[in-house]
């Protein structure tokens, strides 16, 4: 890479590194490290060049503010990583979640079409033993039979379990360059499309909507932002820009770890809704109304709007 491109490529992040002095030490932290590695870069094949001796100019204005004052940390802990690390992660990689998300929808309504298209789809994807009995508890009247058959306890636990297992699985499957974690976005997509256009076939779309996505909203939410994560890890083996490939690769994967175990109290919130509140839902269609008015509105404020608002925050330096 020529030194103008390579200066033109960073430039700006270099720019908004240079206010030290309304950045907190998580943040200074971050910044060194990313200002270290683009030194070394400049030192390897940019020698005694402009950009190396601006760079050292300002990683030793890092190191007397991480090193010279001595400052601790303000935010430490479990409950700063959820108020503070987490959100900001989400903020970075928005564009990479919003392609999952992008991504998640299009599959959806492949699995809609599909099952518009062949009436064998529905059963192919959902299981014969799940539609046979969805379709006698249909003729009973009770839809969504399925989600009282067991003991709320014993659900909530089942089902907090595996959608965690899911959601890691997506993670996981970033290492294939990120075609793995794409394949389960996918499938994942096809099942839900297939799923509504099954009770739309019966006249039950919005009874079904009231019901599943009462859970849903941010069981599906998280499962997205997990293959996101996934997405994050692959994507930065298969795009390191200016860094190692390796060296990519450990922040990548160190990045996605952290956003898919932030996700965790929010599958267990899923999995308590759908134990506890869903087996209601064709009693009481209100209940599951309420219950994703709520779940939205936890869903668009903790992963939109407060990542944007504390990104701004840091960025001016407001408290």
């Amino acid at each position: 890479m020529k030194e103008s491109r390579f200066v033109n490529k960073n430039k700006s992040k270099w720019a908004e590194m240079e206010n030290v002095s309304r950045q907190n030490t998580d943040t200074l932290a971050s910044n060194y490290v990313i200002l270290s590695d683009d030194l070394s870069y400049a030192k390897t094949f940019f020698p005694g060049s402009e950009v190396e001796k601006y760079l050292n100019q300002l990683i030793s204005v890092y190191q007397i503010n991480i090193y010279g004052k001595g400052q601790v940390s303000e935010r430490k802990g479990v409950l700063a990583f959820w108020g503070h690390e987490f959100p900001l992660l989400l903020y970075r990689e928005r564009r990479t979640l919003l392609f999952a998300l992008l991504f998640f929808v299009f599959s959806a309504l492949i699995g809609v079409f599909s099952a518009a298209h062949d009436e064998t789809f529905v059963r192919s994807i959902l299981g014969d033993a799940y539609v046979e009995r969805t379709i006698r508890n249909i003729e009973d009247g009770t839809p969504m039979g399925i989600y009282a058959s067991g003991d709320e306890l014993d659900m909530f636990v089942m089902i907090t379990t595996n959608n965690i297992r899911v959601s890691f699985i997506a993670f996981v499957f970033g290492i294939l360059f990120s075609a793995g974690t794409l394949w389960m976005l996918f499938t994942n997509g096809l099942m839900i499309g297939a799923f509504q256009y099954f009770f739309f076939q019966h006249g039950l779309l919005l009874h079904s909507v009231l019901s599943v996505w009462a859970h849903g909203t941010f069981e599906i939410t998280s499962i997205i932002i997990a293959g996101g994560a996934g997405l994050v890890m692959g994507n930065s083996f298969l795009f390191p820009g200016t860094y190692r490939r390796m060296y990519s690769f450990k922040e990548g994967a160190l990045r996605g770890i952290k956003i898919v175990t932030g996700l965790i109290p929010f599958f267990v919130i899923a999995g308590w809704i759908e134990s506890f509140i869903t087996r209601y839902a064709d009693a009481y269609p209100f209940v599951g109304a309420v219950a994703i008015l709520l779940s939205l509105g936890g869903v668009v404020g903790y992963f939109i709007v407060y990542p944007y608002y504390l990104h701004k925050s840091e960025l001016y330096g407001k408290d």
